[in-house]
C-alpha cells in the first residue's frame, strides 16, 4: 500500500517531494491558514451576536441562522466540491474558494440587515466547503511519508486550534474598539495568505492523479440534500421540542433523501461516491471514529456550558476559564501527537484515542454532578482523545482511498462530523426537554429542577457514551479487516483492496 501511495503521490504532484517540513513551509503556511479560517470564524462571530442583533433588529431566530446558514451550507457542499475537485483540481477548487471567501467577507462591510447578512454568512460556508476538505488532501499528498503527513496534519490543526482558542477573547477584545464587522473582515488577510501559499507552494494537479469521469449531478443535488436536512433537524428538535411536526418532518425529509441518494449511486454509472469505497476498512474505521468523537464532543460541550452558567451560576467569563483546561491541552497536546503515533502505530492510535474521547464522555455523565474537578478530568481526556483522532482517524480515510478521491474523502471526514455534531446536541436537547420542567434559562432553580437537570446530564451523557462506543468498537472491528486483507495480500496492491 505504502508504495502505491507514494508512487500515486508523486504522480499528482510533480517533482521530488519535500523531505522535511521546513522544506514545504510556503505550502504549510498557505493549508494552515485554510484550517484557521474554519475554526476562527465562528468562534469569533458568536460573541459578537448580541451586537449583531441589536444593530440589525434580528430576531432570535435570524441570530441563530447568522451561524446556522454558515453551518448547513458548509456540511451540505463538501462532498459535492470534493468530487469536484477529484476531477477538475485540488488546488484549483481550493483557490477558487478562497477567493469566494475574500469576497464574502468584505461584503460584510456593505450589510444593512441580518438577511443580507446570513446571505455572506451562507457564501462563506461554501467557500470554506471548497478549502476545508482540499487542505488535508493536499497536505496528504505533499509528502511521500506517513510520518511527515502525520507531523504536517498536526501543525495544521493547531494553528486552527488556536484561533478557536483564542477566537472568543479576540472577539471581545475588538468589540471593545471597533464594530462588528471587523470581526468577519479579518478573514480577507486570511484568505490573501492561504491564496498565496497555497498558490507558491503547491503545484497544479497532474490530470494523471484526477479522474474524468461525468458529475452526478442528481447525486450531487440529492446528497446535498440530505446532509442540509441532516443538519436542520437537529436544530428544529432543540428549538421547537420534539413534540413540534418540523423536526419530524425535516427527519423524515432527510431519511427519505437519504435513501434516493444510496439508490441512486447504486445504480448510477458514475456515481458521485461510489458506495463500495465506504466498504473499504480503512475508510469505514476512521469515519467512525470521527462520527463517535463529533458525536461526543458537541454533547459535552453543550452540557458543561448549560451546568456551568445555569447549574451552578457561572458567570460567562467564569465559565470560560473554566473551560481552559480543555483549551490548554488542544493547544499544548501537538508536542505529544507525532511520539504518540510512532509508539503505536496509526491504527492503534486513532481506536485509542477516538476510545479516550467516549470514556470522558461516560465520566461527565457518571461524576460531574460531584463537582467541578470531575468536570475538568473528563474536559482533558476528551482533548486528549479529540487531538490525536483529529489528525490520525481522517489520515486513515484518506491514505485507504484511492489516490483520485482524496478530496471528496476529505470532505466526508468533515461531513462525518458536523453531522454527528449536529446529532450530539440535538439528543441532549431532546433529553433535557423532555425531563426538565419549566424555563432552563431561569435563575434560582427549584431542587426539583436541579435533581432533573442532574438526571438528565447523567442520561444525555451515558446515552451519547453508549452510541459512541459502539461506533469506536465497529471502527476497530474494520481496522482489523484491514490489518488481515494486508497479511493476506503480500503483493503490491496498487489499488486499496475491497471490504
Amino acid at each position: 500500500m505504502k508504495g502505491a501511495l507514494q508512487d500515486e503521490t508523486a504522480a499528482g504532484r510533480p517533482g521530488r517531494s519535500p523531505r522535511s517540513l521546513g522544506e514545504a513551509w510556503v505550502a504549510l503556511a498557505g493549508l494552515a491558514a485554510v484550517f484557521l479560517f474554519e475554526m476562527l470564524d465562528n468562534s469569533i462571530l458568536n460573541v459578537a451576536l448580541p451586537v449583531i442583533g441589536r444593530e440589525l433588529h434580528a430576531s432570535t431566530t435570524a441570530l441563530q441562522w447568522v451561524t446556522g446558514a454558515y453551518a448547513v451550507a458548509f456540511g451540505g457542499l463538501m462532498p459535492a466540491f470534493g468530487a469536484i475537485a477529484d476531477r477538475s483540481g485540488r488546488r484549483r477548487i481550493m483557490l477558487i474558494g478562497l477567493v469566494l471567501l475574500g469576497a464574502a467577507s468584505l461584503a460584510t462591510a456593505f450589510v444593512t440587515t441580518a438577511g443580507q447578512l446570513i446571505a455572506v454568512r451562507a457564501a462563506m460556508g461554501a467557500a470554506a466547503a471548497m478549502t476545508t476538505p482540499g487542505s488535508m488532501a493536499l497536505a496528504f499528498r505533499l509528502f511521500d511519508e506517513d510520518g511527515l503527513r502525520v507531523r504536517a496534519l498536526t501543525l495544521i490543526s493547531t494553528v486552527g486550534l488556536v484561533g478557536l482558542a483564542i477566537g472568543p477573547t479576540a472577539g471581545g477584545l475588538v468589540l471593545a474598539i471597533a464594530p462588528w464587522q471587523v470581526l468577519l473582515l479579518v478573514n480577507v488577510p486570511i484568505a490573501a495568505l492561504a491564496f498565496l501559499g497555497v498558490r507558491s507552494g503547491i503545484a497544479a494537479d497532474d490530470p494523471a492523479g484526477l479522474h474524468r469521469d461525468p458529475l452526478d449531478v442528481p447525486g450531487m443535488l440529492l446528497g446535498t440534500a440530505t446532509i442540509v436536512l441532516a443538519l436542520l433537524a437537529p436544530t428544529l428538535f432543540v428549538d421547537e421540542g420534539a413534540g413540534s411536526r418540523a423536526p419530524w418532518a425535516a427527519t423524515a425529509a432527510a431519511t427519505a433523501t437519504a435513501v434516493c441518494f444510496v439508490l441512486r449511486e447504486r445504480l448510477a454509472r458514475h456515481p458521485l461516491l461510489d458506495l463500495k469505497l465506504l466498504a473499504l476498512p480503512l475508510v469505514s474505521s476512521g469515519l467512525a471514529y470521527k462520527a463517535a468523537a463529533g458525536l461526543a464532543t458537541a454533547g459535552l460541550g453543550y452540557l458543561v456550558t448549560l451546568q456551568l452558567q445555569l447549574d451552578w451560576g457561572w458567570t460567562p467569563a467564569l465559565a470560560a476559564i473554566g473551560m481552559l483546561p480543555q483549551v490548554a491541552v488542544l493547544i499544548a497536546g501537538s508536542a505529544f501527537v507525532n511520539p504518540f503515533v510512532q509508539r503505536v502505530g496509526l491504527d492503534r492510535a486513532a481506536w485509542i484515542s477516538a476510545a479516550a474521547v467516549v470514556s470522558g464522555l461516560a465520566v461527565y455523565g457518571l461524576l460531574s454532578r460531584f463537582g467541578y474537578l470531575w468536570v475538568a478530568i473528563a474536559l482533558v481526556i476528551v482533548a486528549a482523545g479529540m487531538r490525536v483522532v483529529g489528525v490520525v482517524a481522517g489520515l486513515n480515510v484518506v491514505r485507504g482511498l484511492p489516490g483520485n478521491r482524496t478530496t471528496i474523502g476529505a470532505a466526508l471526514v468533515d461531513t462525518a462530523t458536523e453531522v454527528t455534531s449536529g446529532v450530539g446536541i440535538a439528543v441532549t436537547g431532546t433529553i433535557l426537554a423532555a425531563l426538565f420542567t419549566g424555563d432552563i434559562a431561569t435563575s434560582n432553580w427549584s431542587p426539583q429542577q436541579t435533581g432533573e437537570f442532574h438526571q438528565a446530564v447523567t442520561l444525555a451523557g451515558l446515552a451519547l457514551a453508549v452510541v459512541a462506543a459502539v461506533l469506536v468498537g465497529w471502527g476497530i472491528a474494520r481496522t482489523r479487516r484491514a490489518a488481515g486483507d494486508q497479511a493476506a495480500t503480500p503483493v503490491d496492491d496498487t489499488v486499496p483492496q475491497d471490504a
